[in-house]
This record gives C-alpha cells, structure tokens and sequence, in this order.
C-alpha cells in the first residue's frame, strides 16, 4: 500500500497519475481491445481506440495547463498570538485559454498547521484569482514557508497531478502584552536612583512638592511615605502622589536569559513578561532596551516585538551588559550572583530551601513566579 501510494505521488509530481474515472476508462479500453483481437470486430477496435486517445490526451493536457500559471503572495502583516494573520495568494493564467478544475494549496510549516487548499472552477484567459484565507495562531513565532503546489484535473478529470512554486511567505506573530496598571519592578527603580549623590556630592531627593506629577489612588505595595494625607482626608481614601522619577539618565535594560535551557511553558511567560514590561517602561516615558543572548541590545517597538517573537533557549550564549542595571528574567538562580549594582530580577524556579535561602540573602529585590498563579497579577505584586 505504502509503495503504491509513493508511486502515485511521484507521478502526480513529475507526470500526472489516473485518477478513479481514468483507471476505469483504462479498464474499459482494455477490455474493448481484447474483444476486438478474439472477435476481429472493427467497432470493437474504434472504440478502444477512442478510449486510449481520451486517455492519452488527458495525461498530456492535465500538467500542460499548470505550466504558464504565475503565483504572487502578499506580504502578510504581522499579528499577536490568538490573532488571524491574512495570507493573500493571486494566481494569474496569461495565456488565451482558460483554466479549470484548479486547486492550490498552501503548504504551512508543520508546527503552523496543516495545509489550506482551495478548489478553484475556472480562471478565464488573462485574468486573475485572488485568494484571501485567515489561520488562526497559537503561539508567537516567526514563520517562513515557500511552497504553494497547484493541482488539477483538467480537462475532463481522468488524470491528476501536482505542481509545486516556490513563493516565499514570512509570518510575525508578536507576543502577548500584558496591560500592567502597576509595576513596581520598574516603579522602583528610579526611586532608588535618587537616593544616590550627584557628581558634587549632594543626595537627590524625592520632594513632595515640585517633583509631583498627579495624585491617584493607594494601591497595595505603595510607600505609605508617598501617601498625601491632606487630599486623603478630603475624599475619604487614600491618595498617592505620583512623582516624576530621575533615573539619573541611566536606561533600563529588560534582559532575557535566553541562553539558559528553560522549560517551554515558563519560557514563554519570560518572553511575555519581557515585552509587558518593556511596554510599561515605555508607556512611563523611560529609556527601556531589551537584550537577548542571540541579538545583544535592541531599541524600538518593532525590533523588539520581532527579537521576542523568534527568541528561543539555549541561544548562543553573550555576555549581557555590566555597566548598567538590569531586569533579569530567569530561570537559574545561580545566575543573579552576577547582576550589576542596582539591578532587579524575575525567577521562576521551583522553590526550595536552599535556593531560597540565596534570593534571602540577595540585596537586589525582585519577584518569584509562583506555578499557576496569574503572570499579570505576579508582575504587579510587591519585590521580595
């Protein structure tokens, strides 16, 4: 069955292969020609003439019809894991006749899906087929594929066979970004940037006037030394001064740990932390830069939307920057020993008592992942 099958694909690929219809009208000229040699019937012989020569023709004009076909992709824009992406295919026949009974398929990668194929009746001479079909997508990558094979019947569908284009495709599909209303990862950092001197020795400090953007409501994990008991008292709930925070002109890098052997599911809340946190630096108005151990240092919305969505583990391994703090993401809790001064760290790990006892002792705050608890609410929670 197998050998049977393989010799039908070749066929269909480099020929063409008949299809149930051709077998039997093969079958049947057989049969009128047998009888035409035991019975020397002329009839006989015309008419199993008549059914080898259908055949004939059909094996000839089947792949024929394939040959002058022109294939165009557009390009395809990129979308966010849960999103459609929008693959448009036109198939132009310039020659004077028309096609028929014409199906082409896109052929995805394996780990996009199956192939999406679409039947086609007719295409009239010199004109065009423009097809238009959605994938879902289910995971952030970046996707690349090639073939688009074109297959028909034509003309009376005794013969089938298949023809591949290459037409090369590029899929984006970005990250899911988290809407973080808080942060305190980030919040803090400038923070404790004031606390450090100027070059002439004098300590930057967190006025509570002139440095005062708005006020907001408490939430859970804010300084009570931020808090303005005057407007509190005066709307019966507490309220927070929001101070614009001087970050002494350093620029937050968010750096993924990416050359480490991750478990795939936590691997993939790092990739999504890394942009929500990214955003949120962003949205705040900071100087935010992402690094990998693939790419190094990368600025601006896109490249690290597109640096996110093909990172992987185990990528080749750099040296992330020593000059400036960072927020590290990983998974290996041997690895924040070796953070800059000032830096703040995002661990998930299974916790026990002596990797524990290490992030105890750790003078750089940050946030242990719990397993099963919701990435958003985690990244939002106080530093330990």
């Amino acid at each position: 069955m197998k050998i049977t099958k393989n010799i039908t694909n070749w066929l269909e690929i480099h020929a063409s292969s008949p299809t149930y219809g051709g077998w039997v009208l093969i079958g049947v000229a057989i049969c009128y020609l047998g009888a035409a040699i035991n019975t020397m019937a002329g009839w006989l012989y015309v008419i199993s003439g008549v059914c080898l020569a259908l055949v004939g023709v059909s094996a000839f004009l089947a792949p024929r019809s394939l040959k002058h076909l022109i294939i165009k992709r557009s390009p395809i824009p990129p979308v966010t894991v849960g999103d459609e992406i929008t693959v448009e295919i036109e198939v132009h026949n310039p020659t004077q006749t028309p096609v028929t009974l014409l199906q082409v398929a896109d052929i995805l990668p394996f780990i996009f899906g199956k192939p999406v194929k679409q039947p086609i009746d007719t295409i009239s001479a010199k004109s065009s087929y423009r097809w238009t079909y959605y994938h879902p997508t289910q995971r952030r990558g970046l996707y690349r594929w090639e073939t688009i094979e074109l297959g028909t019947g034509a003309p009376w569908g005794l013969f089938w066979c298949r023809r591949q284009r290459k037409c090369q495709a590029r899929a984006i599909v970005y990250p899911t970004v988290l809407p973080l209303t808080n942060c305190p990862l980030i919040d803090e950092i400038g923070q404790d940037e004031s606390q450090k001197s100027d070059p002439r020795g004098v300590p930057l400090q967190l006025a509570s006037t002139g440095l005062v953007r708005s006020l907001r409501p408490y939430r859970i994990g804010d300084p009570t030394r931020l808090i303005h008991w005057r407007t509190s008292a005066r709307y019966g709930e507490l309220r927070v001064r929001e101070l614009e925070l001087i970050t002494a002109g350093q620029e937050i890098i968010i750096a993924l740990d990416s050359a480490e052997n991750w478990e795939e599911e936590q691997f993939e809340q790092a990739v999504i932390a890394a942009a929500s946190l990214y955003f949120y630096a962003h949205r705040q108005k900071l100087q935010v830069e992402l690094w990998t151990a693939a790419t190094g240092l990368i600025k601006g919305d896109i490249p690290v939307l597109e640096t996110l969505a093909a990172t992987n583990p185990l990528e080749e391994t750099n040296t992330p920057p020593d000059n400036y703090p960072l927020i590290w993401l990983t998974q290996n809790p041997k690895t924040l020993s070796q953070l800059a001064v000032g830096s703040r760290w995002i661990l998930w790990e299974n916790i026990n008592s002596s990797s524990q006892q290490i992030l105890v002792n750790r003078d750089y705050p940050g946030i242990i992942l719990e397993r099963g608890q919701e990435l958003q609410l985690q990244l939002q929670k106080p530093l330990q």
